[in-house]
């Protein structure tokens, strides 16, 4: 029986009770415990999970991140929930995080593709990111001495095969610009189409306003976004950075394109 400080809750005094088959073994645990609680480094034995403690980390780390970062992060980790979950936080190894790992690459997938199949290398390093990032957390509550994530890393090789098998995907070349423009020439959204041809990302374009739009100065400010979070929930924001904002020049094709589609827009208000 040894000390191991006070309840700071009831300033109680608390002790710890190890049973062991010696004195010998005994001794050299109570010499253990008492040096690490001199030094600052003594983790009192607890009883929570890795999904315990990944949805207490989660939790709070969700009142400074955007509610579709929230999203990401919860899909993520819950390639590490079903597998990791049930293990005792102060029991998870290097070797637990390295199995599952080894399971993602090679069988991983439950979404997105063919169930039972390898993830990509980097869905298993977003994953392996917030791993590591939850347990720097814990050790500074003090609920484990180490992180046992931090020096697990994606072996080189398996990055290598992946860059390998990978095709490359060519930018279109000026005959397939024009195939595509020809190809939605007739479209109700043929002036955003074309504005995927500007180097806009599909969430600048669909969180496009009129106001942002000067159809007078040819010109467009790129300062919104619009995704789909879950299949469900429109998220609405500001861009990615300071550096995603700017201002672009309109083509006369474009500019035709848009000013054709506000003047479809206020015919179908008054119509209907």
């Amino acid at each position: 029986m040894v000390d191991v400080g006070s309840d700071p809750a009831t300033g109680k005094r608390k002790q710890l009770t190890r049973t062991f088959g010696t004195l010998r073994e005994a001794k050299v645990e109570y010499a253990r415990i008492t040096n690490r609680r001199y030094e600052g480094r003594f983790v009192e034995p607890n009883k929570i999970t890795v999904n315990e403690w990944l949805d207490q980390w989660l939790h709070r780390k969700a009142e400074d991140l955007e509610e579709s970062t929230v999203y990401s992060y919860t899909m993520t980790l819950g390639r590490v929930w079903g597998k990791l979950g049930h293990v005792r936080l102060q029991e998870l190894t290097e070797s637990h995080v390295e199995a599952w790992m080894r399971w993602a690459l090679r069988e991983g997938r439950v979404r997105g593709g063919e169930t039972g199949t390898g993830l990509g290398v980097t869905s298993v390093e977003m994953s392996l990111a917030r791993l590591k990032e939850a347990p720097n957390r814990a050790v500074a509550r003090r609920l484990v001495a180490v992180n046992v994530t931090q020096e697990v890393v994606i072996p080189r090789k398996v990055r290598k095969a992946e860059r390998s098998a990978k095709a490359v995907v060519q930018p279109w070349n000026v005959g397939e610009v024009h195939a595509f423009v020809r190809a939605v020439e007739d479209d109700r959204l043929y002036g955003p189409l074309l504005l995927s041809l500007m180097g806009l990302r599909p969430a600048e374009i669909c969180g496009m306003r009129w106001a942002d739009v000067d159809l007078g100065r040819a010109a467009l400010a790129v300062s919104n976004t619009r995704t789909l979070m879950g299949n469900r929930t429109v998220v609405e924001k500001d861009t990615k950075s300071l550096a995603a904002e700017r201002q672009l020049p309109l083509p006369d094709l474009v500019r035709e394109a848009l000013t054709c589609f506000r003047a479809m827009q206020v015919a179908e208000k008054t119509r209907g």
